[in-house]
């Protein structure tokens, strides 16, 4: 048995970008800054930024396309993915990207959710989960309440 499962919460660093496989699979992108707050040995405070490349596919894409946007806070849960590339400057590169099975909205106010169960619509309560079935390879699990 095995597991690959990332879960992270930050804030929504670009608008999504939206794009089709040539198969016709809908495919959302987006970036995520997650960021940590130390202490240093002598005494001060630092914060460290870390940023991902989220990945959403299919129903969760077209949701998260409509809904996120940049600046928010949300919860993402998925699979870490490793990808190298050639740079411009003809260098490898390597990026780790999140395939997102679950987008959360973490932000209150109105922001539209994602709630399957009420007919795949949006409703106006909060921390629901937009569930996914990237690539056809996952079910959707049922709404989730952070522990929070």
């Amino acid at each position: 048995m095995s597991l690959n499962k990332v879960t992270m919460i930050g804030n929504v660093g670009t608008d999504p970008e939206m794009r089709y496989t040539p198969s016709g699979a809908a495919v959302t992108d987006f970036r995520l800054a997650v960021s940590r707050r130390f202490s240093t040995r002598d005494g001060n405070q630092q914060e460290e930024t870390e940023w991902f490349t989220v990945t959403a596919w299919e129903r969760l894409a077209d949701t998260v396309n409509q809904y996120v946007t940049k600046g928010m806070k949300v919860y993402v849960e998925g699979r870490l993915k490793s990808r190298s590339y050639q740079g411009n400057d003809g260098q490898m590169r390597f990026s780790n990207e999140i395939n997102a099975q679950t987008v959360l909205f973490l932000d209150r106010g109105g922001t539209p959710q994602w709630n399957e169960e009420q007919g795949g619509g949006a409703a106006n309560a909060p921390r629901q989960e937009a569930p996914s079935d990237p690539a056809g390879s996952e079910s959707p699990s049922d709404v989730e309440e952070l522990p929070w």
